[in-house]
């Protein structure tokens, strides 16, 4: 077996961090620089293939004209002679949404703090001409020091200030505001407005605001409305949220009149921006005009052997600084939809031990240089369900196997990696001293 490491020009490509239906996301290091990045990885065939080109062309340039702290910040973008590469920056906290689930609900005072820096960036994004469309906990990220980024803008519009209405539905449906329903057009900044205040609810109740079985009975609450705020909401927050979420646009608070509530001025720091940067699409231009020079050279080490070595740069991103016992400590890390445990059995066993329980439980297999695909049907019936592992060697006779939600539902992913990992008892190592359950365990299993 071959271990592969990739170069692409000055960047040190290592694992695998995220996978959608359209690209890759991997981890990667400058090499001129040391600073860790994330490159989304697309083909130009599937780009081709689904007349995808405009559609990344203007989110690659909407990223580039709303630069902001509490926004992902796009570094560049590169092209060899059969991929896209969009250097991201590296927010190595997860998700809010891992933090949601984890502690089940956030406290007034923190669900504000996150809300002001999510209207900061959202209000930033408006005064350029810019949309988001898919607002929702899944693309709010947060950095090392616990600050928000928005990401995500391939729903995004972007638009000449008091142009006309927007007209495609597109978004979450349990996030999606009424009038983006109704086929009738809608103004973008309103629309936005209406998800910040679901995600306010999210960070304060733990749990939707709208959420039924069916989209026609969720579609109707929708657009009436109809939601109940429990009962340790404020007062205060009570009627800040009942402002956003009105279901007419045209009275719904606006975010200037956001930005003066009492509730939202409560230890508000707004965020300080540096003059404007001169924005140079020329990277997009080259990469979509096929300009041959300004391909990038894609380089691959091989040498012999089982799986890829995780080097000290990928250890120190992936375990948060110096902090190693998530590595190690299961339970730890368990809400997100990317989970990792640690074996010292032979990657070979550790192969044949997760395709023989996959296939116990029903999974298609698909194996290939010490990754694996498992792919099956949701727990809802209604849609697939994918998920990758990938073994990694840490150090000798010691094996990280990362796993990764790639299709379906974050809720179905939690259940299948507890329920994966018990059959998995015979390869998964823990140290003494480690604790086999948690809280959050027994709560995630009510």
């Amino acid at each position: 077996m071959k271990k592969v490491r990739r170069k692409i020009g000055k960047y040190e490509v290592g694992r695998t961090i995220g996978e959608g239906t359209f690209a890759k996301v991997k981890f990667a290091r400058n090499s001129e620089t040391g600073e860790s990045v994330a490159i989304k990885v697309m083909a130009k065939t599937t780009i081709l293939q689904h007349r995808m080109v405009e559609q990344i062309k203007r989110e690659i340039s909407i990223m580039k004209i709303v630069r902001h702290p509490n926004i992902v910040r796009l570094h560049e973008v590169l092209a060899s002679q059969t991929k896209i590469y969009i250097i991201l920056e590296f927010v190595m906290g997860g998700e809010l949404y891992d933090k949601i689930v984890q502690l089940g609900k956030l406290s007034e005072n923190e669900s504000r703090h996150y809300f002001q820096q999510l209207i900061d960036a959202v209000d930033h994004c408006h005064r350029k001409g810019v949309y988001h469309r898919d607002l929702k906990p899944e693309n709010l990220l947060l950095d090392a020091y616990g600050n928000l980024k928005v990401s995500d803008f391939g729903l995004s519009a972007l638009t000449k200030q008091g142009a006309d209405l927007l007209h495609t539905t597109c978004g979450t449906p349990n996030y999606v505001a009424p009038e983006v329903l109704s086929n009738r057009g809608y103004d973008g900044a309103a629309a936005d407005v209406w998800s910040c205040g679901v995600i306010l609810y999210v960070l304060m109740a733990g749990y939707l605001p709208f959420e039924e079985a069916d989209l026609p009975t969720l579609y109707r609450r929708i657009n009436a409305a109809e939601f109940v705020c429990p009962f340790w909401f404020s007062a205060d927050t009570k009627s800040f949220i009942q402002k956003i979420l009105d279901p007419n646009p045209k009275t719904r608070v606006k975010i200037e009149e956001i930005r003066k509530d009492p509730w939202f001025k409560k230890n508000y720091f707004p965020v300080k921006l540096g003059e404007d940067e001169q924005v140079n699409l020329d990277d997009v231009r080259a990469v979509f005009d096929d300009i041959e020079d300004q391909y990038v050279s894609e380089r691959s080490e091989i040498t012999e052997g089982g799986p890829l070595i995780m080097n000290a740069f990928e250890m120190i991103a992936l375990s948060q600084g110096l902090n190693l016992s998530p590595l190690f400590d299961r339970h730890q890390d368990y809400v997100k939809r990317q989970t990792r445990f640690v074996s010292r059995k032979p990657a070979k066993v550790i192969i044949s031990s997760i395709e023989a329980v996959a296939e116990s439980m029903g999974l298609k297999v698909h194996s290939r240089n010490y990754k694996v695909r498992l792919e099956g049907v949701s727990a809802n019936r209604v849609g697939q369900f994918a998920v990758v592992l990938e073994v990694f060697e840490v150090a000798p006779s010691l094996f990280m196997v990362d796993v990764r939600k790639a299709t379906g539902d974050t809720f179905d992913y939690h259940k299948f990696y507890k329920n994966f990992c018990g059959k998995l008892g015979n390869i998964i190592w823990r140290p003494a001293g480690t604790m086999p359950n948690s809280n959050l365990r027994k709560q995630m299993t009510l």
